[in-house]
């Protein structure tokens, strides 16, 4: 009867964080570049005699890789990345990748995020423009045109997220391995004057939500019957009335 209960905490702890990672990518529906967060849960074979109970773990956390749709804005700092790609910025709490390309020039031409994040060029250096050219053009392989004349490249990274990633700012990520810059690859590029909208789902992951939420509330009353029922065992095995 203790394996039992045992079994619903398990499955109550990776219920709850399923609940938590649905809340969050509900939450950010519409923030620009989010990519929402999916759990991916193991089965878990308890050492337990005389028979072998199986267990829920805890689960893994990964990236829905799948884009989010693009939206036209004709803004020239506005930039989308087409494919499997980010965009590297130097935060407070280190590089980031970002597929929020909304980006903005400072009175000094530093190329920045709308929180004054630095965007990294390839080589992981800020990028600087002429803040006083007229026009800028980007083209699909991210380098930087003004006046005729290429000035700089946004940097365009891939990153490995198995090993695990933290999140930044909500759209953008930390992974724990170390990005690299794309190199000859034809299925990624950027897209000037356009930004990417999240990935979400709102109405799927609220559904999900719901289920999740009533799977959570009947373990919650299941492990409330097997307490009953084994405190009425301990009562009745132990003489008590």
């Amino acid at each position: 009867m203790q394996t039992g209960l045992y079994v619903a905490v398990s499955s109550q702890m990776a219920l709850e964080k399923r609940m938590n990672t649905l809340a969050d990518n509900v939450a950010n529906s519409s923030t620009v570049g989010f990519r929402s967060t999916e759990v991916k849960f193991n089965q878990l074979l308890g050492d337990t005699k005389p028979a072998k109970v199986s267990f829920v773990s805890e689960g893994q956390e990964f990236l829905n890789t799948n884009n989010g749709g693009l939206n036209r804005t004709g803004n020239q700092l506005d930039f989308a990345i087409k494919g499997d790609a980010w965009f590297q910025i130097d935060t407070p709490g280190g590089t980031a990748l970002t597929r929020d390309g909304r980006f903005t020039l400072t009175e000094t031409g530093d190329l920045v995020t709308l929180r004054g994040y630095p965007v990294l060029d390839a080589g992981g250096a800020p990028i600087q423009l002429n803040s006083q050219a007229n026009e800028i053009k980007v083209g699909a392989d991210g380098s930087i045109h003004q006046d005729g004349t290429q000035v700089a490249a946004l940097g365009l990274y891939e990153a490995n997220f198995s090993n695990g990633f933290s999140r930044y700012d909500n759209s953008a990520v930390m992974p724990k391995s170390q990005p690299e810059p794309v190199v000859d690859r034809f299925d990624v590029g950027v897209m000037q004057g356009y930004v990417e909208e999240s990935n979400v789902n709102p109405v799927q992951e609220m559904s999900q939500l719901i289920m999740v939420s009533r799977a959570f509330e009947n373990v919650t009353a299941l492990m409330r019957d097997s307490e009953g029922s084994l405190d009425e065992a301990i009562k009745t095995l132990g003489g008590s009335k």
